[in-house]
């Protein structure tokens, strides 16, 4: 080999050295703009700014990997693309009736110096950023393990964080504010003693979304967009320079995720404005998901619906048909403990009470085998998905509900051994078919089979996503309890309804509940991601729990009613006793008259843990309905009706607390007046502590 001389290497390396110190690849989209570039040692780098202000100063990107631990350095730039998009799509359900998707595209073509190749493309948004790896084909690169992923959110300075520990198994914490030097997990998971499986292994990890507030007034939420076959990323808080770095959730091997190029990872996200409620009506996240591959989704149908759930929550009545598994008489029957909730009288009963009030489906929970054995053990094949309890009389049942007008919902509960549940799938879809049941419930409470994943693990992430699947080859609609956090994947699976991963209003029947700024933060954070099953609507709000006479929900009557605004899903439940709502009739019209499929929605006010106030206008009429709510502290909330057609009276009929609600002391308490308003018309609500509003707007004949 003939030698290098000296002059030519240090030449060669200027030359590099100037190839990587060139400005900054940059595309901007409205007050949003990102910077792209490669260190002099090859990392690659960027930054996100909001009406020139830093807001993501310059920070790493890349990998560790099994075969590379140092994939995070020594990238060359080979090339980038830049591309414009601006189109609207239909969605089959959601808040709008159409979806605008407006951004510039920057792709950067890297090489490792190893010869690996690896592709970073950003979207920026009039509202934020989206950014996600990309592993094309090629012959240094096919399968490989990501030991961990680099990614880094370099912040301007100590913000106010609205956080949950970052748990590999749970989303279901109550919310912690405090400014990101005061983040400390540990105590907040001891004292979670309600909540079934903690795993969490760094102190300062948060989950996401994860929503920031600056000092000087800026709105940040980090998160992430389209979450397949990859693990949930979480964020762990270097406290010493306000830097957040990307925290997989692993497996058993701590290996966060198996990989085979051509592969991509999810997109994170990072929305922005010095507006809270240009956060809410981001659609960011939804755009960054692929359309649906199918075009036959008439099947998919928004509904409310009613179940015997909340009797079993409060303790009259129970899931297990017996008490114990091995409680069975001389002909090895079980014998039933006369409290069974699911039995074909007693549900016969909500399916009266759904057909007398237009209300589409009714939930049945506990009418499967497998019940006395299901909670805290570590075990396979607890349920029977195909196999009712004696006195749950599935045929005449579903005969009955038809005959009424009524949709049955089915109840997939699986303790959380998803491997029993896949090789259950095709059978229990398939009865669900044959019995006329368009949704399934499901639910993983407990520790995850296959032994050593991880809820909001890889393996666990593409088990959910294989239910979707199985719904669309069925057309069963999902509803998923106990899962990862959304990432806006009802776009590409349009028959994800909905799921719970956060902490819903079931906390106030077996635990202290949630505090009255709870559903306040959730807009913020859990939603940004797609809708929640909170179970809305409880109206007895003391007394229900006769173990404890002293728990009570942490909330007014009237918010109760407008959290089926301002928590949005398309298939909301009404939630407690029928009886308690045929107690308050005039009340509950509002529930009757609501909607859970809208044309349009309106962010009128909002403030992360305290108030949140949304308008959204019917699909398909000039009807809208109005939702307020409040924290602790009683506020009143000024509405400007100017969203309402010009030169049209509408009829609208206030939900709202009485002047002596108080979450606490007085939280029935609710008044309801009607008057004639117009575009011209604004509003003033007096919301109680913890209270809020309701309000109907039916345009006059």
């Amino acid at each position: 080999m003939k030698p290098v001389k000296t002059g030519t290497i240090a030449l060669l390396l200027f030359l590099s050295l100037i190839v990587r110190a060139k400005p900054p690849l940059e595309i901007s989209r409205g007050p949003v703009s990102l910077q792209f570039s490669i260190t002099e040692d090859g990392k690659p780098v960027y930054a996100i700014l909001y009406n020139g202000r830093d807001v993501v100063k310059p920070s790493t990107l890349g990998f560790m990997l099994e075969s590379d631990s140092l994939f995070y350095k020594g990238f060359s730039l080979i090339s980038a693309d830049r591309k414009t998009v601006d189109e609207t799509w239909v969605p089959v359900w959601g808040e709008y009736s159409s979806i605008r998707n407006n951004y510039e595209q920057l792709t950067a073509h890297l090489k490792h110096r190893s010869g690996k190749l690896l592709d970073i493309v950003f979207r920026v948004f009039a509202d934020g950023v989206g950014f996600r790896y990309e592993f094309p084909k090629q012959t240094g690169l096919t399968y490989f393990v990501v030991k961990d992923e680099c990614t880094q959110f370099q912040l301007t300075g100590n913000h106010k964080a609205f956080w949950i520990p970052g748990d590999f198994d749970t989303n279901e914490y109550a919310y912690t504010t405090s400014l990101l030097s005061e983040v400390n997990n540990a105590p907040v998971v001891r004292a979670a003693t309600d909540i079934a499986v903690r795993t969490v292994t760094d102190s300062l990890a948060v989950q996401t979304p994860l929503m920031l507030k600056t000092a000087d007034g800026l709105y940040i939420n980090i998160h992430e967009a389209a979450l397949l076959n990859y693990p949930a990323m979480q964020l762990h808080i270097d406290k010493s320079g306000f830097k957040l770095s990307s925290n997989l959730v692993p497996d058993a091997y701590n290996n966060k995720a198996y990989l085979h190029a051509p592969e991509h990872t999810p997109w994170r996200t990072v929305l922005i404005s010095d507006k809270a409620t240009e956060i809410l009506a981001s659609k960011t996240i939804l755009n960054l998901n692929d359309p649906p591959a199918s075009t036959d989704l008439s099947w998919i149908k928004p509904m409310k619906f009613v179940g015997v759930w909340w009797e079993m929550q409060t303790g009259k009545g129970t899931w297990n048909y017996s008490d114990y598994p091995d409680s069975t008489d001389a002909h090895g029957q079980l014998i039933p403990n006369g409290r069974h909730s699911a039995n074909t009288a007693n549900v016969k009963r909500y399916i009266d009470f759904a057909a007398q009030h237009g209300i589409g489906g009714v939930l049945v929970e506990g009418w499967n085998r497998g019940w006395e054995d299901w909670f805290g053990n570590w075990k396979e094949n607890v349920f029977d998905f195909v196999r009712p309890y004696p006195d749950f009389d599935i045929k005449e049942i579903t005969s009955y509900a038809r005959s009424k007008g009524v949709q049955m919902i089915m109840h997939n509960e699986t303790s959380g051994s998803a491997t029993s549940y896949e090789r259950q799938l095709d059978t229990a879809f398939r009865f669900m078919q044959q019995f006329g049941y368009p949704a399934v419930k499901t639910g993983y409470v407990g520790r995850i089979v296959p032994r050593g994943e991880h809820h909001d693990g890889q393996w666990m992430v593409s088990h959910y996503e294989r239910v979707l699947q199985q719904g669309m080859k069925y057309h069963i609609m999902v509803d998923a309890h106990e899962p990862a956090r959304p990432t806006g994947l009802q776009r590409t699976y349009p028959n994800f309804m909905a799921c719970e991963a956060a902490r819903g209003n079931e906390y106030h029947a077996f635990s202290n509940g949630n505090q009255p700024d709870h559903e306040t933060i959730l807009p913020f954070t859990r939603l940004m991601g797609g809708p929640m099953d909170y179970t809305p609507g409880i109206f007895k709000l003391k007394g229900y729990a006769p173990w404890a006479p002293d728990r009570s929900v942490h909330s007014t009557l009237a918010k109760q009613l407008a959290l089926y605004v301002t928590i949005y899903s398309p298939v909301e439940m009404v939630a407690d006793l029928p009886e308690n709502y045929e107690a308050k009739p005039d009340a509950f019209q509002f529930i009757k008259d609501v909607p859970v499929d809208w044309d349009d929605t309106k962010i009128l006010e909002a403030e992360p843990g305290d108030y949140v106030t949304i308008a959204r206008k019917e699909k398909g009429k000039n009807n809208w309905f109005i939702g307020a709510i409040t924290d602790e502290n009683a506020r009143t909330a000024g509405i400007q009706l100017n969203f309402l057609q010009k030169g049209k009276k509408y009829k609208a009929v206030i939900y709202e607390d009485a002047k002596s609600a108080h979450w606490k002391t007085n939280p029935e308490a609710y008044a309801i007046r009607s008057m004639t308003v117009d575009s011209n018309t604004k509003l003033l609500l007096s919301l109680a502590p913890g209270g809020g509003a309701a309000i109907s707007i039916m345009q006059s004949e």
